[in-house]
């Protein structure tokens, strides 16, 4: 047995009712309704107007006048409840953009000869260069940065190699290339040159055939007019 705070998942009722009883409670739904009380709202109804599903299934003379009264005697709305504190944005990207191009040029040009006069910019934070405070922008050192006591640990010791380091092999001296390995170079060059070759020859084709085909459009146009 489920209790209150376990998920059933159990089939409904309804789908192991027999016929005879959804038949019987159905009818007694259509003819003798239970009497509920009445319902109680709490908030304050909006009205949205009409729905999107039956605006769509008016006819299409229907929408033509609706428009044509819209643009005739638009409806006066009732004036917008903000509870919220608007927040000046400036001028919307939408409207810039619809601006003429020259209102950009004049603006442009009135920002560069008269700008607009801006209050003090108050600053609250700390100049980067704590050591010489200046205009310009400087990266300073980690170790005018932290503030824990500086230590300074000695350099590891080099490690000094000789001939007789254990566990160290000695490179051996470059003899003469290897015959076999000269050789599989020298076709794996070859191969490449024949293989350049051919790129090289088709290309000029490709560009023949390109340029035939240009001058064949141009004389059927100049021949057709």
């Amino acid at each position: 047995m489920a209790t209150a705070n376990e998920l059933d998942l159990s089939a409904p009722e309804e789908l192991t009712r027999p016929l005879w009883k959804s038949l019987i409670r159905n009818f007694r739904d259509r003819f003798l309704p239970d009497r509920l009380p009445p319902l109680y709202l709490t908030s304050r109804p909006v009205n949205l107007g009409m729905l999107l599903g039956d605006f769509l299934g008016l006819p299409w003379y229907r929408t033509v006048f609706t428009n044509l009264g819209d643009v005739i005697s638009p409806e006066i709305q009732a004036p917008l409840q903000l509870e919220s504190r608007p927040v000046d944005v400036g001028e919307l990207i939408g409207d810039m953009v619809a601006h003429p191009w020259w209102t950009s040029l004049l603006r442009g040009l009135a920002d560069a000869v008269a700008p607009e006069k801006l209050p003090p910019l108050e600053i609250t934070w700390e100049p980067a260069n704590p050591i010489i405070p200046s205009q310009a922008l400087l990266l300073t050192s980690w170790s005018n940065v932290i503030s824990t006591p500086k230590v300074f640990l000695p350099d590891k010791a080099k490690a000094v190699i000789t001939a007789a380091s254990p566990g160290l092999a000695m490179p051996e001296p470059i003899t003469s290339a290897d015959p076999a390995a000269a050789a599989f170079v020298y076709d794996l060059e070859r191969d490449m040159l024949r293989d350049l070759r051919r790129s090289r020859r088709r290309e000029r084709v490709l560009i023949a055939l390109f340029a035939a085909e240009v001058l064949f459009l141009l004389s059927g146009f100049f021949l057709h007019h």
